[in-house]
């Protein structure tokens, strides 16, 4: 029996991700923590997990911070990261953390099941994009120090009002309407934003932009 924690501040995509564990009844889900505090908390009274999925944008304490931190206390366990997120900062960081795999939500049960395995066995796990990524990264090294200072998130005025109109709920024909643009013109806003955010979705885009101060 593999005992895993999974660790997201997103009800929903614990529920997708349990139900991706429950095809397999040698895998049992320990429990489930919203961020990195309260994961550390749970540890603290009962260290006995052997692998954790882990996000990585949560409140508190992230999931790059998690990792460094439950790699100190608790050595033995393994940790995955499993994230919307694949800029090459995060893979950074998250494997200089500790971390033991890096794969991204969208990653099926049978492919989330293998990983598991694997690095249960003493593999390394990654989705194949971030391998490459990673391949990429060792040969073309980059000094993630020098270049946070140019990586401030900087949305156009229109962007902004865009992103403020989506997180009250609007549609895309409403927003448009709103603006008086085209729904398409709207569509390749929100694209430009998801872009520049590095999300996948508009509930990411409204979390991450009000935790940087953008709406």
């Amino acid at each position: 029996m593999i005992r895993v924690v999974l660790v997201d501040d997103s009800r929903i995509m614990q529920q997708t991700i349990e139900e991706k564990l429950s095809f397999y009844t040698e895998i049992e889900l320990k429990f489930k923590a919203v961020n990195g505090e309260d994961l550390l908390d749970r540890l603290e009274k009962n260290p006995r997990t052997d692998l954790i999925l882990m996000d990585i944008e949560m409140p508190k304490m992230n999931g790059i911070e998690a990792t460094f931190q439950v790699k100190q206390r608790f050595p033995h366990i393994k940790i995955i990261m499993l994230t919307v997120f694949d800029n090459d900062e995060n893979i950074f960081m998250a494997i200089k953390a500790g971390a033991d795999g890096y794969l991204l939500k969208e990653t099926n049960p049978e492919e989330l099941y293998r990983a598991i395995t694997e690095t249960m066995n003493g593999g390394a796990s990654m989705t194949p994009s971030i391998a490459l990524k990673t391949l990429r990264m060792f040969r073309e090294p980059v000094d993630f120090r020098k270049t946070a200072e140019n990586d401030e998130i900087k949305l156009t005025t229109r962007e902004t009002e865009v992103l403020e109109q989506l997180s009250t709920g609007l549609k895309y024909k409403q927003i448009a309407t709103n603006l008086i643009i085209s729904t398409g013109t709207v569509r390749k806003h929100i694209e430009n934003i998801y872009a520049k955010l590095q999300v996948c979705n508009k509930l990411e885009a409204i979390r991450k932009a009000k935790d940087n101060n953008l709406i």
